[in-house]
């Protein structure tokens, strides 16, 4: 490929220079395969390629990196040259603060008045206040509404402040509904991510039964790698990601920057089994990644949600379940054009960015 070979594209490599050990976990885990790719420009066409990927070679002679869990099934293509791709489409929005700006007055600045209550009433936090979401998706939907109208406007304290909101809205809608234990918390930063109000929000959900099918997948998961190779699914997730030097550890918390993304960035931050997502170990990870999204990678939309175990002592067939933030980023919201397409619907999600700079990134931060 021309032009710098970016550190994905040397992960084969860096995977036959482990250890032993290492190098059993990983295949235990991963399948990984380079891919070779070539293409016949035409004259005419060299021109639109140089001011587009840099060189016709670039276009002519490509390299991507294919990685696939065994465990999960999660896969992902990396295709750098994908971050280069020219986008047609509707007129961007030229600057993103007028149009978070110009959308001051909507239901969420006023949320007393702006959106439903609870049987049970609202929970305030420090910065936020939760209501009841207009258009249920569970028994239990809350909205949690920051106290700031600009949703990239957050920091540390606000971080903590929505993982303590959030939990504290499950305990008292269960308090009501006992048997509801399943707990969600969710946040989509802006259009791109799926939020219908720019205003800065969360949403938290709270549910009887099963927990939700991608939180009950991963536990099924857990427990077959477990049964077939004797070893945590997690641990191994998270050692190979270190060993690939993918992993920053604070506190006992691990943040990845994932080898298998559902889009670009994406990142996990992954507590040991029984821990509560409001301990500060856990809010400092996560604000740490938010952070390093806003002002090292210059994200600007985002979709975040935590996992974790049901919210009953000790439930059966979840004792290795971990606390897991999940987040990844959705793309540039001054481009109108869906991040998503039939790929990421029915095939293999494919990806232009480069989880070494992510966590890079988090590591300054």
């Amino acid at each position: 490929m021309g032009g710098r070979l970016t550190a994905i594209l040397d992960l084969p490599a860096r995977i036959d220079a482990l250890a032993a050990e290492a190098r059993e976990r990983v295949d235990r885990l991963l399948d990984v395969r380079g891919i070779e790719g070539w293409t016949d420009p035409p004259q005419p066409l060299h021109g639109w390629l140089e001011t587009n990927f840099g060189s016709v070679e670039a276009v002519r002679h490509q390299s991507l990196v294919r990685v696939t869990n065994l465990a999960t099934l999660d896969a992902t293509i990396f295709a750098p040259l994908r971050a280069r791709r020219p986008i047609d489409g509707p007129t961007p929005v030229a600057d993103l603060a007028t149009e978070i700006a110009a959308t001051q007055g909507d239901p969420f600045c006023d949320p007393l008045s702006g959106t439903p209550a609870d049987p049970f009433g609202r929970i305030r936090g420090r910065r936020m206040v939760t209501g009841a979401n207009a258009a249920l998706a569970d028994a239990h939907h809350a909205v949690i509404v920051f106290d700031e109208h600009d949703p990239l406007a957050f920091d540390a304290a606000l971080v903590a402040d929505l993982l303590s909101t959030g939990r504290s809205w499950a305990e008292r809608a269960k308090a009501t509904d006992p048997g509801a234990t399943r707990y969600l918390l969710i946040w989509n930063c802006l259009w791109r991510a799926g939020g219908s109000i720019v205003h800065g929000h969360a949403q938290a959900l709270l549910g009887t039964g099963g927990h939700h099918a991608a939180v009950e997948r991963f536990r099924r998961d857990m427990a077959s790698h477990r049964q077939r190779h004797g070893a945590g699914l997690v641990e191994d997730l998270v050692a190979v990601h270190d060993a690939l030097g993918l992993a920053e550890w604070r506190d006992g918390v691990a943040t990845v920057a994932s080898l298998t993304p559902l889009k670009d960035r994406e990142v996990l931050i992954v507590a040991p089994p029984g821990t509560d997502e409001r301990e500060p170990s856990v809010a400092a990870a996560v604000a740490r990644a938010l952070l390093s999204y806003r002002d090292r990678l210059r994200v600007r939309s985002f979709n975040l949600a935590l996992w974790r175990a049901p919210l009953i002592p000790d439930p059966a067939g979840w004792e290795e379940f971990p606390t897991i933030v999940r987040m990844v980023d959705r793309g540039d919201p001054s481009i109108r054009p869906s991040d998503i397409g039939a790929m990421e619907l029915y095939g293999t999600p494919i990806v232009g960015s480069d989880p070494y700079d992510v966590i890079d990134a988090v590591r300054a931060t």
